[in-house]
């Protein structure tokens, strides 16, 4: 390839001229499968002069081998590049690292990345000697390049385990020792490129440990050398150079970050491989001593430096950056566990509690002034605390939690202090009262609510009066985020049981005074400290008289701001408050609609803008799932429950279809997959309440159809109930307008025709076909030999030895259902094949794994219909084993009553389940019984009782003990699978209703057999003396129990009937007369 070229079409992508950009572009895409391609951008950064020219070179070369690296196999969208061109490309690279400019190496670096993860070791088994070469020069430059490319290694083996990590091993063995002289040399420099250089460092042995603890790490030496250069640079006090005045530019700082990455580093050693409780039992074995070892010597030295951090912290004029403090707490969090460390760390408790975790929990200049000049960063803050794990505050929050957890007499100590501030900001007047003081303890207390609540807690009826006297003051505090973090307290506590109702009338009326007011966040708040109180009777008959214009702030709050909480709330109270919104359901949709519709507006428009930035690229599905598409999320939620309510009120049902269909349309047109899942619940709920398709709901009908053949097959599974509501209420429409009937069957064979789409999502193609011939019997002949084919071309094929059970039982099921709708098209489209013997070999095979009553009785009203057919009209083939018909639905009925009875259980277990509260986490009420020994009246005014007898020992590791259930369940799980026993697959829609609930297997089988006998009596003769006595026995109990139920359904049709009589002929009541 001409290099000159290719140089001119590079320079010519960034010209000013639109034309030319889009000429130039499109000329690159061409040439970059062009033979020479990379090796030519290789050409261009070495000789190339000017910074634009080599980044726009850089960048084309960068996604070229991202693209067309990896195997073809695995990339079948692009063309790979060639293996002669591989080889003098990796030589290349590494010494053009190194002597490229650090914008221009950043680029570099990915393209490493990618090379590695797929040709290392066995393509190129020259990378560690060319690295370490660049380690042990003397050229600053190329120090740093062999860094990043130990770095890039290290990343590659970062999530690898067992045998895949050998040569990472071999890799530590050579390359760690000469790391750590290095680290050790940087330490003691100051200047910006030390810094950079120990940040690879330290990054380098933060991959190498991230996954497993390599062998040649574990040794007491090596960690002794690790760990003190950690502590070293986490002690290092940095010049003013590196210390710029901005906050977040210090942190991005090169000497912050390396101190970053020894926390946490550190961290990783002592929580994932040093502290024996927390140690799975094959970690145990695999570690044997190592633990041991850094938890009576290590660790003990980690928690000291720590802390004299903390003190230096403490004591001003020293700054720690957010990661630092985050990860100390974490520390800290873990050392309360092991008795040992408890040991140390319990003398500092008191100056902790004081001077490190108040301090976090108390609001900040930033916290006050986001508050005020931008509230809803302030409430994604608050609220978001997922997104925000790395806070220091959220790691103060979870060291409380754990401390008070695991040494539960830590609580008084708290308490005392929370107590001390609250009784200070009390009494202190106005002008010295310290708002974020208060606000800071009442965070504090908020925190430990679930402990201070706990069963046998003796300071629980304490709670009410500390409410009473410091919390419900703060609803009328002139600061509006006390008067938030009142809402918030009492939201915490929402277990809290008053025993004054009084108290919480007035918790009522200030939560909706608080609703009302002029803060956002208050308001925010409020309404969500509103949602637990309603499990007191007497909120919620408060709330009952106010629910329309408490469902109108919720949704005016809902257009301020987006916190999907608020749309729980709003969720939550459609549900409970039904009754009473049913008068306004119509203005309330329409509320629910614009709120949605703003939503998605924005989402679209910030979609736009990010699709601009990418150069018109959209991004990959799932970049979309933010704080909008959630917002929206839960608004469509809402609207979905609202829905459900109105079941009995059709005249309301069909004027909200109408209200919501803009919310279908703009979701589906839009293609915001994230929000599919609930739009196509909105059409399930709307369709199925209302049983019956009105016009607006076809019309949404017609947006699915489009959306599935714009590329939605996928979302199949999660259209299906709907689909299933339009072919069993809509059975009218299909019959009358064909086209709608032709789109249905059409995407069953679009389902079976895509080679992408699984055995999942066939299952639902199965399902809808099944849907289809079960409601519109005698309409759909021309798609029955359709539905034959696709079932049977997998049933018959290669792979059929390897369906999952779940998916072949589907498929039967498909031509079952297709007998069972015309058993002779469905035999005349099997002989024609050839498949006639082959499918009832296989269904009469499997005749054990048809386990649920819908499929005993789609298989009995199959044999049923089969038995219908005349002697002359059974194929040939299958004549020798047609007595094998009987044999079959002896079985099916044998095992009929136990399927029943299991239905019916599950029936009520799902009917039950709503009443079932959360689980009581009973070792944990045991724990705190045995803990909170000997304080039963304890005060939390009185600190003294905190180190009460708390001589607890190793806490148990709950996360750890966590992870070993699942991995006991999956293995469970792996053991069904392996057995091929996917029966909880079947039993997902167990429950589901289909015409076959309404079917009477006894009496039409006891019809069709006597049909048969009387009508054709050679045949019945043929199909009956091969049975055994005892099947023999059981059709005679199948016909007599029809007998039974026929009577007993004639009874209760006569007693209906005289009952209807009755009441028409039943003289109307007179006006009772008063007086003479």
């Amino acid at each position: 390839m001409d290099v000159a070229t290719l140089r001119a079409c590079i320079v010519s992508t960034i010209d000013a001229n639109t034309d030319t950009r889009r000429q130039a572009e499109l000329t690159l895409k061409s040439a970059e499968e062009q033979p020479g391609f990379i090796n030519a951008l290789l050409d261009i950064l070495q000789t190339e002069q000017n910074n634009g020219t080599r980044l726009s070179t850089v960048v084309y070369l960068k996604n070229r081998i991202t693209r067309g690296w990896p195997p073809q196999e695995e990339n079948v969208l692009h063309k790979s590049i060639p293996e002669n061109e591989r080889a003098s490309f990796r030589d290349r690279l590494l010494p053009l690292i190194a002597a490229s400019s650090p914008m221009i190496r950043g680029q570099l670096i990915p393209i490493l990345q990618t090379i590695l993860n797929h040709d290392f070791p066995a393509k190129w088994p020259t990378f560690m000697d060319v690295t370490l070469q660049l380690l042990n020069t003397n050229d600053a430059a190329s120090v740093l390049a062999g860094l990043q490319c130990l770095l890039s290694i290290c990343r590659t083996y970062r999530f690898k385990a067992g045998e895949t990590r050998a040569d990472l091993d071999k890799i530590v063995t050579v390359a760690f020792p000469p790391l750590l002289n290095l680290g050790n040399k940087l330490v003691g420099e100051n200047s910006s490129e030390a810094g950079e250089m120990l940040r690879l460092v330290v990054k380098c042995y933060k991959h190498a440990i991230y996954y497993e603890l390599p062998v040649p790490l574990r040794g007491q030496q090596e960690t002794v050398g690790w760990c003190t250069l950690f502590l070293q640079v986490i002690s290092k006090t940095l010049p003013a150079s590196m210390m710029p005045e901005d906050v977040d530019e210090r942190e991005k700082n090169h000497w912050w970050k390396s101190k970053k990455w020894c926390y946490a580093n550190l961290n990783r050693l002592f929580v994932r491989y040093g502290n024996p409780a927390s140690l799975s039992k094959n970690q145990d074995k695999e570690y044997g001593d190592y633990p041991k070892l850094f938890l009576s010597t290590f660790a003990p030295e980690i928690l000291n430096g720590y802390l004299r951090e903390i003190e230096k912290w403490v004591g001003g004029d020293y700054w720690l950056s957010k990661p630092a403090l985050s990860f100390t707490l974490v520390f800290l969090e873990e050392s309360v566990k092991p008795r040992a460390m408890w040991d140390s760390l319990k003398p500092h408790m008191d100056s902790l509690i004081a001077h490190l975790i108040f301090p976090l929990l108390c609001p900040t200049d930033e916290d006050i002034e986001l508050f005020s000049d931008d509230p809803p960063e302030y409430l994604h803050r608050k609220l978001n605390f997922y997104e925000e794990v790395s806070a220091p505050d959220m790691a103060a929050t979870n060291f409380l939690i754990a401390l008070t957890k695991s040494r539960k007499k830590q609580t008084f100590a708290i308490l005392s202090f929370v107590n001390t501030i609250v009784t200070k900001y009390e009494s202190a007047p106005d002008d010295q009262k310290s708002p974020r003081e208060k606000e800071g303890a009442l965070r504090m207390i908020s925190s430990l609510a679930s402990v201070i609540l706990g069963k046998k807690s003796p300071v629980a009826d304490q709670v009410e009066y500390f409410f009473v006297r410091h919390v419900f003051p703060e609803f009328r505090s002139p600061h509006g985020f006390l008067r938030a973090r009142a809402c918030n307290t009492l939201e915490q506590f929402e277990e809290l049981e008053f025993k004054d109702p009084e108290n919480l009338m007035v918790i009522y009326r200030n939560i909706l005074e608080s609703m009302a007011d002029p803060e956002l966040p208050v308001r925010v708040m409020a309404s969500l400290a509103l949602q637990p109180l309603i499990r007191h009777e007497v909120i919620k008959n408060a709330v009952r008289s106010n629910i329309p214009q408490i469902m109108h702030q919720l949704l005016k709050l809902a257009n301020e701001v987006d916190v999907d909480a608020l749309a729980n709330v709003m969720e939550d109270f459609v549900e409970v408050f039904s009754e009473q919104l049913t008068p306004f359901a119509v203005a309330l949709s329409e509320q629910l609609r614009e709120t949605y519709l703003r939503i998605v507006r924005d989402l679209l428009e910030r979609n736009e803008s990010k699709a601009l930035a990418n150069g018109g690229d959209g991004g990959e599905y799932g970049d979309y799932l933010d704080d909008k598409s959630i917002a929206a999320l839960g608004v469509l939620q809402t609207i979905g429950t609202l829905i459900l309510t109105l079941e009995a009120s059709p005249d309301v049902l069909a004027h909200l279809e109408t209200i919501l269909m803009p919310v279908i349309t703009v979701t589906l047109e839009s293609k915001l997959y994230d929000l599919y899942n609930e739009v196509f619940e909105i059409v399930d709920s709307c369709t199925f309440a209302s049983k019956s398709i009105s016009d607006t709901m076809w019309h949404a009908f017609e947006l699915m159809h489009k959306t599935f053949k714009d590329g939605a097959e996928l979302y199949l599974e999660d259209m299906l109930p709907a689909l299933e509501n339009f072919v069993s209420y809509g059975q009218d429409r299909l019959i009358a307008h064909p086209p709608y009937l032709a789109a249905m069957a059409g995407m069953v064979r679009d389902i079976f025709s895509d080679p992408k789409v699984g055995g999942v999502d066939r299952i639902c193609g199965c399902r809808l076909a099944e849907a289809i011939m079960l409601n519109l019997r005698g309409h759909v002949d021309n798609y029955v030999p359709t539905f034959i084919e696709f079932a049977m071309t997998v049933l018959a094929g290669p792979s059929s030895k390897t369906l999952v059970k779940s998916y072949k039982i589907h498929l039967m099921e498909m031509v079952i259902n297709a007998i069972y709708y015309n058993p002779l098209l469905a035999m005349r489209v099997l002989e024609t094949k050839g498949w006639t013997n082959k499918f009832f070999s296989i269904w009469f095979g499997n005749i054990d794994n048809f386990k649920r009553v819908h499929d005993k009785k789609l298989c009995v009203a199959a044999i049923s219909s089969l038995l219908t057919l005349r002697a002359d009209q059974v194929p040939t083939s299958v004549q020798t084993g047609w007595p094998r018909l009987l044999t079959g639905v002896t079985h099916l009925f044998r095992t009929l009553p136990a399927a029943v009875k299991q239905r019916e259980e599950a029936i009520k277990t799902n009917n039950d389940f709503d009443g079932v509260s959360d689980y009581d986490d009973e070792d944990d009420d045991d724990d705190a019984a045995e803990d909170w020994t000997g304080v039963e009246d304890a005060d939390w005014d009185n600190a003294a009782t905190a180190t009460a007898g708390d001589d607890g020992g190793d806490v148990k590791d709950e996360s750890q003990a966590y992870l070993d259930f699942l991995k006991s369940e999956a293995e469970k799980f792996s053991s069904l699978q392996d057995s091929d026993d996917d029966d909880s697959v079947m039993d997902e829609d167990s429950l589901l209703e289909t015409p076959l609930d309404k079917l009477e297997p006894y009496g039409m089988f006891r019809d069709s057999l006597l049909r048969l006998q009387q009508e054709q009596p050679p045949l019945y003769d043929s199909l009956t003396k091969i049975l055994e006595p005892a099947d023999q026995q059981l059709l005679q109990g199948v016909i007599q129990e029809a007998e039974i139920r026929s009577i007993a359904a004639q009874q209760t049709h006569e007693q209906q009937a005289n009952a209807a009589q009755a009441t028409a002929a039943a003289p109307q009541a007179s006006p009772t007369k008063i007086g003479p």
